[in-house]
């Protein structure tokens, strides 16, 4: 099992816009400790939050610039690149593009699936640039 291999395909599925196979990467008992408010944990609050984000941009694009292994846990930098060209978050679309950093750490298990996840994704510096919230002052 290669940690870093599993991390870059979970990627090419979320860039590839298949999100039943991205969720065919995930282990049944998979734990998700991010999770949204409002939203399921585990394999059904992923599906939700993938099929949210791809619905509110379309053309998005998450690049992992770097992969560091640690035994059986994967830490990406990545950059998530797109256009609100949907509504998001109950937000209608305003065309905006956006660039964010995130930090994700993925446990996987012997066969390659994950079995859990921790991140770190900018939402504040998603919605200053959506315009959704106010910038810093010039």
């Amino acid at each position: 099992m290669d940690p870093a291999a599993s991390m870059r395909r979970f990627f090419e599925m979320v860039n590839s816009g298949d999100i039943d196979r991205l969720i065919d990467l995930l282990a049944d008992d998979f734990v998700e400790h991010e999770g949204m408010p409002g939203m399921p944990t585990g394999r059904e609050g992923t599906r939700q939050l993938f099929k949210m984000m791809s619905a509110g941009f379309p053309n998005m694009k998450w690049d992992p610039q770097d992969i560091l292994v640690d035994g059986e846990k994967a830490v990406a930098r990545v950059q998530f690149t797109g256009t609100n060209d949907g509504e998001f978050m109950g937000m209608p679309a305003t065309g905006k593009s956006v660039s964010v950093q995130v930090i994700d750490i993925v446990r996987f298990g012997e066969d390659g699936l994950a079995r859990e996840h921790w991140g770190v994704f900018d939402q504040m510096a998603m919605m200053t640039q959506l315009g959704a919230v106010p910038g810093p002052p010039a």
